[in-house]
């Protein structure tokens, strides 16, 4: 199984780090930080670059919007260091749910089990 997750890390990208990745990291990457989702958070030595190493499958949605704030250079305090302050009415974060079963679907939609009948609406009929 070893040889097998081994060539599956060198072709595909979307779970886990590839080798590339891992190599790049373990020459010029400095971990600063972990989510509580398990993602690592990584800086160049130099200080320019800034990535992550997903626990499990790259979804960008994944990364919270304090880890996603320093990723993208919009502050340089990291969450861990200098934790975002939170309004009482946010909600927490949740990963992108389109395309599952959890997405949202609003009442009458054909994906529920059981779509709710409209009484708020008369279809229209050619005279």
């Amino acid at each position: 199984m070893g040889i097998l997750n081994t060539l599956l890390r060198a072709v595909t990208w979307w779970n886990g780090q590839t080798l590339n990745t891992q190599f790049y990291t373990w020459r010029k990457g400095v971990k600063v930080g972990e989510d509580e989702q398990g993602n690592v958070f990584y800086k160049s030595r130099k200080g320019d670059r800034r990535w992550v190493i997903y626990n499990g499958e790259a979804e960008a949605s994944r990364v919270s919007p304090d880890w996603h704030g320093w990723l993208h250079h919009t502050f340089d305090e990291m969450p861990a260091d200098k934790p975002l302050a939170h309004k009482p009415w946010e909600k927490p974060h949740e990963e992108n749910l389109t395309g599952t079963a959890l997405a949202y679907a609003p009442a009458g939609s054909i994906r529920r089990s059981q779509p709710v009948e409209r009484r708020d609406y008369e279809a229209w009929t050619p005279e």
